[in-house]
């Protein structure tokens, strides 16, 4: 139920709704008042002073035709002329009681219902309309939406945030109006040379460019400006030919006006609520439907009271006949009835009607406006025609009929709005956080640098960038993760010394002067994305670039795709080195493009089948090859194409046969081969056809033997069999006299033969741990370049003591159980422990307590070693 004050809206919330009240509904409101006025005034009159005064009617005073003829008016108004004689009145034998009885039967029967009940049905009307005028401030799935809006609307207006972007952007607008007429008069000057026509009429420039045409010498700024028009009157004069650029001061006054930290984040928070809000109210139009809805119902209802009201005001008379049937009781069976309120319930009726006849007008005219104009898209096309707020999107439904109805009330509300709905302005505000919470000092404290030296700064989870990054010369190393507006402007150009950028889940973009400068400078880009599509294109023309590591799904679903755009490749004609994380089906054949420079391809698929590899042909000059996670059962036939191969990386395959190893004869600069973390059941013979190799890595198989041409490879420096199923080491390893690291850990060794440690000199490496070897043969004397040795997890008893000739061991070279550790002599275990000479790594650091004992730093790594053990 609505109460009286609900029902006039100008009693509740008049400060915040009035806000959504068009002048026509203001105007209506005023009348629903008189109306409400009038109506109470009549109907206070019956209540008060509404009767009828009867008197009896003789047969022989006035001749009548029919009982019901009405006795004309005239009868009881004084007659022209005063009579000669004077008249003497008619004595009727009632009293006041019956008097009484006849006035109160005739008012009920001969009084019609028009005139006793039309105050009160007027009234009631009023009431309707009224409730009618504000129900869509009251409807459940309006309101709160009518609310909210009206609470946004009045934060942007009192938000820090909005005066000083339309400070910022007036300033703007009168700087460059002035640049604009300096453009025109030197366009007057040359007359050949013309300016370009105004994206607004042609339809062919870029919208940034509206008002730049003006012929006006003098150009009033917006009284509410958007940050676009800077960069709209840039563009402009960048495709005017010829016109001397034009230096821009910046505004020092921006740095001593900031707003603080509440403020801004205030700002922000009114930023995603009016973005939240504006895809909640564009998603239906209710509101829009709901006051059509309560205008049409006005209408209609004006119409009804119109159409029954206007005849009845002609039938409110003064007399009335009343046939009471009470002969009986006074003798009289006809009376004549006066209605002494009738002329001013018929006065005050006309006064309704005319009322309710103007509101009815402004109801129609309502209803034509809302049928005339567009009202669920609104577009700020007024703002744009000025020069301003040109990325201001456009809105449709509900927020645009809020929007049309606040303007009928101030424009400028919406325009105020507007700084909240510009991607621009939010832009300028995150600049300025950024500016503030990040800033030179801050950023130069997080530099750090990579395992190369080389100086790395790395930002996770920023908005955008900070503009103070442009600004370190020297830094080498930029890693960028998780950033919502990664724009890299023209201003990277100081950055000089920018050879390696790391983009993870960035959306880069790049402008003209920024490419130029990385397609010169950057060498290494590493990108990591989730679909392809999310490339930035400007990537493809890095020509400069050496290095590209793309992470993400490269193939669309369910195909051979090739979704990231391989064939922009070409223009990468300097590129050594390719890493692709992904889930390809296939090598794709583009990369033949760049088969002049490309000497490095690596695929890591994370575990789907690469079934295609013939794309490999092509790229004949690859010294260097890895795929792993393939999923690869056998070696690669396009593998032999690759003349000039010299290291092929196959681990984390499903390997289990090796036999097409004859057919990587052909590949003579071949030193480098690694086949760990494979199924490889049995090494073949023909492996020693493969004279060039240098390293082997068969770790982490199902070897359980090895073949005797194996050790036919007289240039193999570095041998890696750890985890396999060994149970014997050939007398014929000491064939490989340049072998300098051994691993043979994790296999079932029980013994070594002697001639590895008689003919293996230079030896360097020796990992024997987590076998069953029971005791180290004789000659360890003979490695003197050994300097690292582990035994870990054997079933050792003793330690030879020719350990003491391996000088390479001390400073922590032998891990060995620290039990173990003290069957050796004490002058040997001494001088193991010593430090090594040559500089090596801090060994692990003891707790400073007297509680703990004192040992050496040799002491402590056997320790850690003993510990990481267990």
């Amino acid at each position: 139920m609505f109460t009286l004050s609900e029902l006039w809206s100008g009693g509740e919330r008049q400060g915040s709704y009035k806000l959504l009240k068009p002048w026509w509904e203001v105007f209506m409101d005023y009348l629903l008042v008189l109306m409400l006025m009038v109506s109470i005034l009549a109907g206070t009159l019956q209540l008060s002073r509404d009767g009828v005064v009867c008197v009896p009617v003789h047969s022989s005073s006035i001749n009548y035709s029919s009982p019901l003829e009405l006795v004309s008016d005239s009868v009881f108004r004084s007659t022209p002329e005063p009579p000669k004689i004077p008249l003497k009145g008619r004595r009727t034998n009632l009293d006041f009681q019956q008097y009484i009885y006849i006035s109160q039967v005739c008012y009920h029967e001969a009084l019609p219902w028009y005139s006793r009940f039309l105050p009160y049905v007027t009234l009631l009307h009023t009431l309707v309309l009224l409730a009618s005028g504000c129900f869509w401030f009251h409807f459940p799935l309006t309101s709160a939406r009518i609310e909210h809006f009206l609470s946004l609307l009045a934060k942007c207006c009192e938000s820090p945030w909005t005066t000083r972007a339309l400070s910022l952007t007036a300033k703007l607008d009168t700087r460059f109006s002035e640049t604009e007429q300096a453009v025109q008069a030197k366009v007057q000057v040359t007359p050949s040379y013309k300016m370009p026509k105004s994206s607004l009429d042609s339809g062919t420039d870029s919208p940034l460019l509206a008002g730049t045409d003006s012929v006006s010498t003098t150009t009033q700024p917006s009284p509410c400006p958007s940050t676009l028009s800077h960069c709209s009157t840039l563009s402009a004069m960048s495709l005017t030919e010829p016109v001397m650029p034009v230096q821009v001061v910046p505004d020092t006054s921006r740095q001593g006006a900031t707003l603080d930290r509440s403020d801004r984040e205030q700002a922000r928070a009114l930023f995603e609520r009016v973005r939240r809000f504006r895809a909640h109210c564009e998603s239906s139009d209710v509101i829009y439907k709901m006051y059509t809805a309560q205008t049409v119902f006005k209408v209609l209802k004006f119409i009804l009271i119109v159409s029954y009201t206007t005849p009845l005001l002609g039938s409110i008379s003064f007399s009335h006949i009343c046939h009471p049937r009470s002969s009986a009781l006074t003798g009289y069976s006809v009376f004549q009835c006066s209605h002494s309120l009738s002329s001013v319930l018929r006065k005050l009726m006309q006064a309704y009607v005319l009322l309710l006849f103007l509101f009815g007008l402004l109801g129609i005219y309502a209803l034509s406006w809302i049928f005339h104009k567009s009202l669920r898209q609104y577009s700020f096309q007024s703002l744009r025609e000025k020069g301003s707020m040109l990325d201001v999107p456009d809105l449709h439904n509900d927020l645009a009929f809020l929007l049309h109805m606040a303007d009928q009330y101030d424009p400028l509300l919406a325009q105020r709005l507007s700084v909240f709905l510009s991607p621009v302005s939010e832009t300028r505000l995150l600049e300025e956080s950024l500016e503030r919470r990040w800033g030179a000092d801050r950023l130069r404290s997080m530099i750090t640098s990579d395992q190369q030296g080389r100086s790395l700064l790395q930002l996770v989870a920023l908005p955008r960038l900070p503009a103070a990054l442009f600004t370190f010369s020297q830094l080498e190393v930029l890693k960028l993760e998780l950033i919502g507006d990664a724009k890299l402007t023209a201003q990277i150009s100081n950055m000089t010394a920018l050879k390696e950028m790391h983009l993870y889940h960035c959306t880069a973009s790049v402008e003209p002067a920024a490419l130029q400068h990385l397609q010169e400078h950057l060498e290494t880009l590493h990108l990591t994305f989730t679909q392809a599509a999310e490339i930035p294109v400007w990537v493809y023309s890095l020509r400069g670039l050496q290095e590209l590591h793309l992470t993400g799904r490269l193939s669309n679903e369910g195909g051979m795709g090739r979704g990231w755009a391989l064939c922009s490749l070409r223009q990468l004609r300097h590129l050594r080195i390719l890493v692709l994380r992904g889930m390809l089906q296939k090598v794709p054949g583009e990369l033949s493009e760049l088969a002049g420079s490309l000497l490095k391809l690596e695929i890591y698929n994370e575990g789907t089948r690469l079934l295609v590899l013939t794309g490999l042909r092509r790229l004949t000059g690859l010294a260097e090859v890895q795929l792993q996670g393939c999923q690869l059962e056998r070696l690669p036939s396009a593998l032999l194409a690759l003349s000039g191969l010299r290291s092929l990386d196959l681990q984390h395959n499903s390997l289990r046969t090796l036999e097409e190893l004859l057919g990587l004869q052909h590949l003579r600069r071949l030193s480098c081969l690694r086949l760990a973390h494979n199924r490889v059941l049995a090494l073949p013979a023909i492996v020693g056809v493969l004279r060039s190799l240098e390293l082997l890595d068969l770790a982490h198989n199902q070897l359980q033997n090895l073949p005797l041409a194996l050790f036919t490879l007289h240039k193999l420096r570095r041998l890696l069999l750890a985890g396999n199923l060994l149970e014997e080491l050939p007398a014929e390893i000491g064939a490989l006299k340049l072998l300098s690291e051994l691993d043979l850990s994790a296999n079932r060794l029980e013994r070594l033969p002697k001639e590895l440690f008689e003919s293996c000199v230079e030896l360097r490496n020796l990992n024997v741990a987590n076998n069953s070897l029971g005791s180290l043969p004789t000659g360890f004397g003979g490695l003197t370049q050994l300097s690292r040795l582990d035994v870990r997890g054997n079933s050792l008893e003793e330690l030879s003591v020719e350990l003491g000739c391996c000088f390479g061991l001390r400073g922590g070279g032998l891990l060995v159980e620290n039990w173990l550790l003290h069957t050796l002599p004490r002058q040997v275990r001494d001088m193991l422990q010593q430090p090594s000479s040559c500089p090596s790594s801090e060994p692990p650091s003891r707790p400073n307590s007297d509680c703990f004992p004192t040992f050496s730093a040799a002491q402590w790594s056997f320790h850690s070693a003993l510990e990481s053990q267990i």
